[in-house]
């Protein structure tokens, strides 16, 4: 019965065909993943798979359910060894999907056993350090191909290192030791089911009612970065109720928020339905500027355990990790959730609400300000998530990329929001659409999929409007400005000043720069080199380019004082400022004819309008 319960309907995949899975619940693929070494970045698989006599293929998971592409770490799968009865079997990678493994498994033979190592630290992708690490199953593991993954079982194991403690959504654990074992999962659950281990480890409750419960599970590098001040861990409490006050339901049996505190490890959140996996910085917890741009982590990853877990995109939803994703209607499941996600932290109080305009000016700057949306809509960036995600290089601007479709997902959003409430004279909201959206009230962990045309037709419901001729504007369509009118219905103005923007000074407190995006349209590094450049800019036409380093400012050696005089002498003057640079080895003197000094995004209040931003940000919660 638990089963039935956890599997999520699945979309139909083209021509996909279920074979019969040899995992059953009463005979369970086995795993055994032994983390003792995790701290050296390397873990051991020893995985027992049902087979059947002759030519069998078993798969290592490729397309990642959150991370939208076919992101599957192959390369972290090494030394991979099958044998069957203890004796060896040869296996070959199959020359098309390089994801695929073929065997011939001997006459009588039942099961195949598959031992490898897993690799855990890449170039951008490190998954341990010293003191912690973060166990993604599906890169532990191989399955039987063909099968739905909701049909395949599995009974896993871990082995810990010595004091190491772990958490995870993974239902029915036992230890004996350093092992943990865990109930039999459904393969799709199993990797939905990330598991945190380390050596500091702390465990608040955020909320409970009886059974249920919501967990705020942190690992850090080192255990004085578990110190959080009790007004931020008030904040985070409130985060579950505001949650519920915000869908008006529930659609998990237990949650754990697991968080890990390391610089070794980076930055990333990954949703799950009743779990999230998110990375921080090791002062995540306790810097304030930390909480101020990076807040919304866990309410985003939170989040998605209604939007994008239990509502999902049909077209998203497939029968195993091998059918590639269609993502365009990421600009529903990531895009509104990023609204959703920041909504949260400011009603919980992580960021205080009446910050919320200092934050959507930097926002709505960073879009407008983008030259690539002339050509490039938001559409294509959803459609093409699984290569914008892996984008790299110089003039991202002109490129756009994938954090577009949640950036620019928030103004549109927003603006959904300010229209019903305009419409309905503040009788309706989003809240309303997202208590239809959600409902039932109580479900466990299932998957209920969506259409363009049904989340049309439900905001339709909550307030008549032309909503497919508003998302062809915004969405499917190219437009000069990202949307604006939510601003002044909200009852602001976008402006620039030479005052300094809270949300960007807080983002640069551990990566020091000078921002110069939004007047002369670069931005540069504490010691002068060129991060980026803005199309069209008077940088640009100066001829500064990323790489470039800038020597001297008007004949003087270039500092961050120094420049800033410059700047703010040519607001006075005429004279462009004279840049000399270097680039691959090569000198020259450049113009940057530029005379209207520093500016910074912002929101002003429009006199005698209603603050509807104020209004939207108030906690809901009782």
């Amino acid at each position: 019965m638990l089963a039935a319960l956890l599997a999520p309907a699945v979309g139909s995949a083209a021509g996909f065909v279920a074979k019969p899975s040899l995992a059953t619940q009463q005979d369970p693929a086995t795993l055994v993943l032994d983390a003792s070494r995790a701290a050296d970045g390397i873990m051991e698989v020893r995985e027992r798979i049902p087979a059947t006599a002759g030519s069998f293929t078993v798969v290592y998971p490729k397309w990642i359910p959150g991370e939208h592409g076919p992101t599957g770490p192959l390369n972290d799968l090494a030394a991979l060894r099958i044998s069957a009865d203890g004796a060896p079997l040869d296996w070959r990678r199959d020359p098309n999907d390089l994801y695929a493994f073929h065997v011939n498994v001997p006459a009588g033979t039942q099961a195949i056993d598959a031992d490898f190592d897993v690799l855990m630290n890449a170039p951008d992708d490190v998954m341990s350090s010293h003191s912690l690490a973060v166990v993604n199953w599906n890169r532990a593991l191989l399955y039987q191909d063909g099968i739905g993954s909701h049909e395949y079982f599995i009974k896993p194991s871990i082995v810990l290192p010595a004091d190491w403690e772990f958490a995870t959504a993974l239902r029915g654990a036992t230890q004996s030791g350093s092992r943990v074992d865990f109930a039999v999962t459904p393969l799709n659950m199993l990797v939905d089911s990330p598991l945190d281990l380390g050596r500091y480890v702390r465990k608040w409750d955020l909320w409970r009612d009886g059974s249920a419960f919501v967990q705020l599970d942190a690992f850090a590098d080192h255990p004085q970065d578990l110190d959080i001040p009790t007004s931020l861990l008030h904040a985070y409490q409130r985060v579950p109720d505001e949650a519920f006050a915000l869908y008006g339901s529930r659609h998990f049996v237990d949650y754990h928020a697991l968080l890990t505190l390391s610089d070794a490890v980076g930055f990333e959140g990954i949703e799950h339905h009743q779990s999230s996996d998110d990375r921080a910085p090791e002062d995540f917890l306790t810097d304030p500027d930390e909480s101020l741009s990076g807040g919304d982590l866990i309410t985003h990853e939170f989040s998605h355990s209604w939007n994008g877990k239990y509502r999902r995109p049909a077209d998203l939803t497939t029968p195993n990790f091998q059918v590639p994703q269609l993502t365009d209607l990421l600009w529903v499941y990531e895009g509104m959730n990023q609204y959703l996600g920041d909504l949260l932290s400011f009603r919980a109080g992580i960021r205080e609400p009446k910050q919320y305009p200092e934050y959507l000016a930097t926002v709505y700057a960073e879009m407008d300000t983008e030259t690539g949306r002339a050509t490039t809509p938001l559409i294509d960036l959803t459609t093409g998530a699984p290569y914008y995600f892996l984008a790299r290089g110089d003039y991202g601007a002109i490129r756009r990329n994938a954090g577009d479709f949640y950036s620019e997902g928030e103004l549109v959003w927003l603006d959904v929001d300010t229209i019903i409430r305009e419409r309905s004279h503040g009788a309706r909201s989003l809240d309303t659409f997202l208590h239809r959206y959600t409902e039932p009230a109580l479900t466990g962990p299932i998957v209920k999929t969506y259409t363009r045309a049904e989340i049309e037709t439900l905001l339709n419901e909550v307030e008549p409007y032309d909503w497919h001729a508003f998302f062809d504007k915004y969405v499917y369509h190219t437009s000069v400005h990202p949307p604006v009118d939510e601003l002044a219905r909200a009852g602001w103005r976008f402006v620039y000043t030479e005052k300094p923007n809270d949300f960007i000074t807080a983002s640069q407190a551990d990566d020091p720069g000078i921002t110069g995006w939004y007047s002369y349209g670069a931005d540069l590094s504490a010691k002068g080199v060129v991060r980026d450049v803005r199309e069209g800019s008077p940088a640009w036409r100066a001829g500064l380019a990323p790489g470039m380093h800038i020597l001297a400012v008007d004949n003087q050696e270039f500092s961050a004082n120094v420049f800033a005089y410059a700047v703010k002498k040519a607001q006075n003057g005429g004279a462009p400022i004279s840049l000399i640079t270097s680039q691959t080895g090569w000198f020259q003197t450049l113009s940057l004819d530029y005379h209207d000094g520093i500016r910074y995004p912002h929101l002003q209040r429009i006199d005698g309008t209603p603050d509807m931003l104020g209004a939207i940000m108030v906690p809901r919660a009782k």
